[in-house]
Formats: C-alpha cells, structure tokens, sequence
C-alpha cells in the first residue's frame, strides 16, 4: 500500500538527520544527536495538522475560496469544509519530482497549472540542506505565464525540544505587530495592532503554556544579520527559527491535540499573512519569466 506521503528521503550530517517526503516535499522529522526538535508522525500516516507542510501559492486561508485576479473571480476548491475556505494552497498532496538527492541535501520541484482558481501557472523548487547542527530550507518561484502574478510561500513546523512538554518551552518572537482575527472564521480583520502592552509581546520570552494561539504576526524586527529569529528555548537548549526578509509573517499555533504529543506549538514563517490573495498584503509579484528565492531554517544551540 502507497504511504500518504509517497517514498521518504533521509539526510544525514554530523549527528544531524532528517527526513522529507516525496508528497508534499515536507519536513517529517528533524534531529540533532537522536533528540527530536520538530513534532513528526508515522511515516504511513498523513501528516497531521499540516505538520511540516509548504504552504504554496499561499499560506493559511482565502476567504470562501474566492478572490479576484484581474479583474475576472477565482473560485479555489474549498479544503476547509467547517469553515467552507480554501487553505494552505495546492501542492501539499501533490508528487513532487526529485532532482538532485545527496548525503545532507535534497531539491525537488513541482508545477502549479493553470487551473480554476489560479490562473497562471508557477514552478517552484525547494532545497533542504543539512548541517551539523541546523538546517536550511531554500524556496524558489518562476512564473511560467504570460501574464504577473502575486503569490505567497509558507511552511508549517512544529517545534519541540527532544521531551520536554511543550507547556515548559519558552516562546521568543521578534514580532511588534500581530493581526486580529475572527475567532470563529480564523480569518483577519482590520489592521495588524502594536503588540505593546498586550498578551501579545512575546518578544522578552513567555512560557507556552500561558499561550492560546492561531495567531499572525507581522512588524518583524530582524537582528545583526538581516534575518529574523523566533526562539524556543529551555533551560540551556535554544531551537532558533531564523527567516530571511521577505518571511515577514509568523503565525504560532498551539493546539493540545496532536496526535501522540498533545499540546504542540507550530512557529510558522510565512511571506504574507491569511486571506492575502484578497487583501493582496505582502504578496510576492511576479512578471512574466521572472524568479524569486527566499530561505528559513532550524539551528540548535545549546551551551
């Protein structure tokens, strides 16, 4: 019987290891000396939550899987049945075609068409690449249409270090702003708001298990080197998510039910925040033939 998330390609470097699937071009696991620093699941189930998913060509929802693109409405299939929107985009289950596959490196690809509610066709490439003690995952965008297109990049890591649960992390944001949301909808509503003073400053550090969050933040303040990081730290264990520039979203997201962890916190870099395909916040613009390239990744420090 075919595994949900087709053949399994390891990496390994150093005590480092690491797992991505040929459906989806997910991250299944990630682990630094056999201690585990992201949530995995079984290899034959489908990942849950959209556990280390890309999110492409956009992140989180559309509102009603509509939007408008030149003028013309777009109508996306509805992957969001509860709340009838499209989400997380549409090459999570697709095959994606292997071309290069090394010890502590891999790149794959995949084709969006054009197709009823996306009307220009994409290719995009991701690369993971091993280190010692971290990893760096590269995404690359070409418009193969004729015509501009605006579009936005995703993925979704959950977070861990090795057993220690996940109420007893420390979460460090470099986020000033954060979006409202519709509860019921989880979709955005007005302007993103100072995080000043609110539950919402997480930029000195607060306990995870203080926080109830599907939450977008934006205004993100890189440090020295151009980059932004979210940290997720205990004791003397720091996991660092850095992002570069254009991953000028995080949405953080802590649900208590996955399977076989129970609560889990997923820290996940985004280009643009949810519903961006209409509001058209942070999107990518693309002309015809041309690229874009953007990383994140994982480092582990511990002291």
């Amino acid at each position: 019987m075919a595994k949900p998330t087709g053949e399994q390609f390891e990496l390994t470097r150093g005590g480092a290891r690491a797992v991505v699937t040929e459906i989806g071009a997910g991250l299944r696991a990630f682990e630094v000396n056999k201690v585990p620093y992201l949530e995995t699941f079984d290899e034959d189930a489908t990942p849950p939550k959209a556990a280390g998913q890309v999110l492409f060509p956009w992140p989180n929802r559309t509102k009603g899987a509509r939007w408008t693109y030149d003028g013309q409405p777009q109508e996306l299939e509805v992957t969001e049945e509860a709340r009838g929107n499209a989400i997380h985009g549409l090459v999570r289950h697709k095959e994606w075609e292997l071309l290069e596959h090394g010890e502590w490196f891999i790149r794959l690809a995949v084709d969006v068409g054009a197709e009823p509610g996306w009307p220009v066709p994409l290719r995009t490439e991701i690369t993971y690449d091993l280190a010692p003690r971290g990893l760096t995952v590269t995404h690359e965008v070409r418009n193969e249409g004729d015509k501009p297109i605006g579009f936005g990049v995703g993925t979704h890591p959950y977070l861990r270090i090795g057993d220690v649960p996940t109420d007893e992390l420390t979460l460090t944001l470099a986020a000033s702003r954060v979006r409202p949301y519709v509860a019921d909808e989880q979709l955005p509503f007005g302007e993103e708001i100072d995080v000043d003073g609110t539950d919402y400053d997480l930029r000195d550090g607060r306990i995870v298990g203080g926080l109830d969050l599907d939450t977008a933040f934006g205004g993100l303040v890189p440090y020295g080197d151009g980059r932004y990081h979210h940290l997720l730290s205990h004791h003397d264990t720091t996991l660092d998510l850095w992002a570069d520039p254009d991953f000028g979203w995080v949405q953080v997201f802590t649900p208590s039910d996955y399977p076989g962890r129970g609560r889990a916190i997923a820290v996940e870099p985004m280009t643009c925040p949810a519903d961006a395909l209409n509001s058209g916040t942070d999107l990518i613009e693309l002309e015809p033939g041309a690229s874009w390239r953007g990383s994140w990744g994982l480092v582990v420090d511990i002291r």
